[in-house]
């Protein structure tokens, strides 16, 4: 076979390669030790020595430009995959990131009180015994503060006797010589809110809060709540009443739900309630509530006289728990991907 043809057939043969394999092949067939370049390489010794020195510089170049669409070709298979699969093999889905079940039922949440032109409103998790306790109606040494297990906390001092995160205080609006803590409910959003504000309004507050508490299937150091406030004129509880039943009948959406309201006891309302559903055959508590106790508006610097509202706080892991039906509340934060990935 003459030079010209030999290159015509092997580069056309190239263009046909579509997987390594198939490009390993070609490779033998001309470049290996019995390839048809290589032999027709040996066979220059037969030639004249103007017949060598005509067509042995064209056989040489050949060789070269062979070993570099090689090259080439290999670079080009690694990028685009072969076209040879098996249809008949059952497809995998990819795996996507997704909302932890919290995260997700949280943002329905929102959703629905936005819906009911409630304002979203966020607060430092980082808190002073006032807000926490003493504005809410909990002085110090008052029975009701022992329904509150805290994480209390303690800065480090400097050398020079002061605080040693006067950052971390100005960033929480946080005093010198207050006592810090884990905040334990949502609740002091309601202070610090009123203290910038002027009814009417109508907000909620989500947020992590934490309790220093044994942990089980339905008690977590550290958990969500979500916290709602109106206040206005002429607020009472049949408006407390409408939202509420309102809010679950949209969170449940497509289910039959019964409503139970029963007196309790909150230092921060009066008269306080716990709000109680129905799903099925079962009675869930699923919320704590009331008209906002006089003492409250006075620490927000409010003439009792002039305003009233109510407000409420419930649990977002224990409606995700319901809604789920999760059976432990330590499933949440346990990082366990097979419970995570079934949302």
């Amino acid at each position: 076979m003459k030079i010209e043809n030999l290159r015509e057939v092997a580069f056309r043969e190239l263009e046909r390669v579509r997987n390594q394999k198939e490009l390993n092949s070609f490779k033998v067939k001309y470049l290996g030790r019995k390839g048809s370049l290589t032999q027709f390489l040996r066979k220059l010794k037969e030639l004249s020595l103007e017949e060598r020195k005509t067509v042995g510089p064209i056989a040489q170049k050949l060789k070269r430009e062979l070993e570099g669409a090689i090259e080439f070709k290999k670079k080009e298979l690694e990028i685009e995959p072969s076209l040879e699969f098996d249809i008949t093999r059952p497809g995998q889905k990819p795996k996507l990131g997704h909302l932890h079940p919290l995260t997700k039922v949280e943002a329905e949440m929102r959703r629905i009180f936005l819906a009911m032109n409630f304002s979203v409103v966020e607060g430092p998790e980082l808190e002073t015994e006032y807000y926490n306790f003493d504005a809410l109606n909990i002085p110090p040494y008052h029975p009701a503060r022992e329904s509150w297990d805290t994480f209390w906390l303690k800065l480090p001092a400097a050398k020079s006797g002061k605080l040693a995160r006067p950052d971390l205080l100005r960033k929480s609006g946080l005093g010198k010589g207050q006592k810090l803590l884990l905040r334990a409910h949502t609740s002091p959003m309601q202070i610090r809110y009123m203290e910038t504000h002027q009814p009417p309004f109508q907000i909620v507050v989500p947020g992590r809060t934490f309790r220093y508490e044994a942990t089980d299937s339905t008690h977590e150091t550290t958990f969500n709540q979500m916290e709602g406030l109106m206040v206005g004129k002429d607020i009472s509880l049949a408006n407390f009443k409408f939202v509420v039943e309102e809010f679950f009948r949209r969170f449940f959406s497509g289910q039959k739900i019964e409503f139970r309201y029963l007196p309790s006891y909150y230092p921060f309302v009066e008269p306080g309630l716990d709000v109680a559903i129905k799903l099925g055959a079962k009675w869930l508590e699923v919320m704590g509530a009331g008209m906002v106790h006089p003492h409250v508006f006075e620490a927000a610097h409010y003439n009792p006289r002039d305003y009233q509202g109510f407000a409420f706080g419930m649990g977002v892991d224990r409606l995700t728990m319901i809604k789920y039906k999760v059976p432990d509340i330590r499933l949440f934060r346990s990082g366990d991907l097979r419970f995570i990935n079934q949302f």
